[in-house]
């Protein structure tokens, strides 16, 4: 007659407490896995030097890119770190952290968070050439393109959960993604400036979201550069910002019901 050993499992109650715990726990994996990944953070750098000082030096605007080199870099990396979830997702991880004990917008926000930061983190690399573009250091300067790079992290890297949610394979994302962020870019004014554009990409500039994080950045570090106006009206930095904090909040909010939505 065999005997059989009973376990009990106690799974424990959702507080938030735990849902810290576990917005922490993700968020770290993630600064592990950037720390580990040397040969990534060299390769992200590539295009980023690549149009500052061969294009920019090309056309003689170093200087004026700059910022939006600063917006690219941290695009990129942040939206591309999103991509760790279809990986997760095609080895099995996923679905561990999906059925754990959690809340799955814990899982979300601490992914964003951590993309977030690594983007920033990768930005601070870039901030450190200033002097190389002629400009000077400035603490003000420093802490605000450092706050603008963050906010524009965790909203690119909301946008990336969110397209990340409902692609099963590394290939499709990619694409996908490739095929919106550069559009994106390039449109946001981050290689030329926004005025006198004609009538057809001034409309595109205004609706394109990068556009509201660039034109800061660049009122920013270049202080007197004309930004961006709504028919004649010159917007606000602030409303800018507040506008970019308002989509990464948004979109997370997708990004979350999305993932409560999958399996």
């Amino acid at each position: 007659m065999s005997t059989f050993d009973i376990v009990r499992v106690r799974v424990p109650e959702r507080s938030y407490r735990n849902e810290l715990r576990a917005v922490k726990i993700v968020w770290t994996r993630e600064l592990i896995r950037f720390r580990k990944d040397r040969l990534g953070i060299v390769t992200s750098l590539v295009q980023p030097l690549l149009f500052l000082f061969a294009l920019g030096s090309g056309l003689n605007m170093t200087t004026f890119i700059f910022p939006g080199i600063l917006c690219m870099s941290v695009m990129f990396t942040a939206i591309f770190n999103a991509a760790s979830i279809v990986w997760d997702r095609e080895f099995g991880f996923l679905r561990e952290m999906l059925v754990a004990p959690v809340r799955r917008s814990s899982i979300v926000i601490g992914k964003c968070l951590g993309g977030a930061t690594v983007a920033a983190l990768q930005g601070v690399v870039l901030i450190v050439l200033m002097p190389l573009v002629d400009v000077p250091y400035s603490v003000p300067v420093i802490v605000g393109a450092f706050g603008l790079m963050l906010l524009l992290a965790f909203a690119m890297s909301a946008f990336g959960l969110m397209l990340a949610a409902r692609v099963k394979q590394m290939q499709s994302f990619m694409r996908l993604s490739q095929m919106i962020v550069m559009p994106l870019f390039f449109i946001s004014g981050a290689l030329f400036p926004v005025s006198n554009l004609p009538g057809w990409l001034a409309v595109l500039n205004r609706l394109d979201p990068i556009t509201y994080a660039v034109d800061p950045m660049r009122k920013l570090i270049l202080d007197d550069v004309v930004g961006v106006t709504w028919f004649g009206w010159p917007v606000p930095s602030g409303l800018e910002v507040l506008m970019i904090a308002v989509l990464g909040l948004v979109m997370l909010a997708v990004a979350t019901w999305e993932f409560s939505d999958s399996e």
